[in-house]
């Protein structure tokens, strides 16, 4: 293919182009719309999807990474094997976007088309089980024979001690403030993008994103489920898929989803910091 399609004779393409373009006679230069190079200055439309597209991929890589983490910190605490640890890792982190997909008539789930996040969720999970059995490794060496069978349960019950303890509740209750808010404005995304427009069903698809893998890995770890009793998190998912919802067509899709994302954060970390709850009867 020639550079110059207008132009054809026995110099090499790529030393005429250079004469052209950097000889002294101007009037012969190519203006960068006749070449290939001018895809690099053209559809700039272009480029910002895919710049927006790689953020809301790296959302969800951070969202996936925070709730495989409260999955396998809570099959930990159940006394699961590494399977189980895993399976709850995973359920945890793609089961909400599963029962959006089905919801929304995306069959097979994205999951299954874009198993990357599978992927990371596994190696997150994996990985956690790995340094508390080498906690535990490490807290056993030394120790008399009476203390060994109790040391995975003080493991299981308390990872990590002192500031560090401190430090690692904190960093889990920010990841799965940001994961719960970054799932439900995907889910409102992903819904908006397959062409649907009603507001109830965004909101719908957006907080079951949100709160239906924590959902689901309550159940199977036979626990009260967490978004029904404590610290008004669903409420929060709601509050922040209300807000991308209503704001897409003002102020632009990925704008409306970083401020719902911030609404949820912001809601969720006031709920635990001051200890909101609902009413209930006592």
């Amino acid at each position: 293919m020639y550079l110059c399609p207008y132009r054809k004779d026995t110099e090499p393409q790529w030393k005429r182009f250079l004469n052209q373009q950097f000889g002294k006679d101007k009037k012969a230069r190519i203006p960068l719309y006749t070449t290939g190079i001018s895809r690099i200055f053209r559809n700039e439309d272009q480029r910002q999807v895919d710049y927006s597209e790689l953020i809301i991929f790296i959302m969800e890589i951070v969202g996936t990474i925070a709730f495989a983490s409260s999955g396998a910190m809570l099959a930990v605490r159940k006394d699961m094997d590494l399977f189980g640890v895993c399976v709850l890792g995973v359920v945890t982190s793609v089961g909400g976007g599963v029962i959006r997909d089905l919801i929304l008539g995306f069959t097979p789930p994205n999951m299954f088309r874009r198993p990357i996040y599978t992927i990371v969720a596994l190696i997150v999970s994996i990985l956690l089980f790995l340094l508390l059995y080498m906690l535990q490794t490490h807290r056993n060496m030394g120790a008399s024979e009476a203390d060994r069978s109790g040391s995975f349960k003080d493991i299981r019950q308390n990872p990590l001690q002192g500031k560090i303890a401190a430090a690692y509740d904190k960093i889990m209750t920010l990841f799965d403030a940001v994961g719960l808010g970054i799932f439900t404005v995907v889910g409102v995304n992903t819904a908006r993008s397959l062409g649907y427009d009603q507001n109830f069903l965004l909101l719908f698809v957006g907080v079951i994103t949100g709160v239906g893998g924590g959902l689901l890995r309550d159940v199977m770890a036979q626990e009260k489920p967490y978004i029904l009793t404590k610290h008004i998190y669903a409420c929060a998912s709601i509050a922040g898929a209300l807000v991308c919802t209503y704001s897409g067509s003002r102020i632009g899709n990925l704008a409306s989803m970083t401020a719902g994302a911030a609404v949820v954060i912001i809601v969720r970390l006031l709920a635990m910091h001051y200890r909101w709850n609902l009413p209930r009867i006592q």
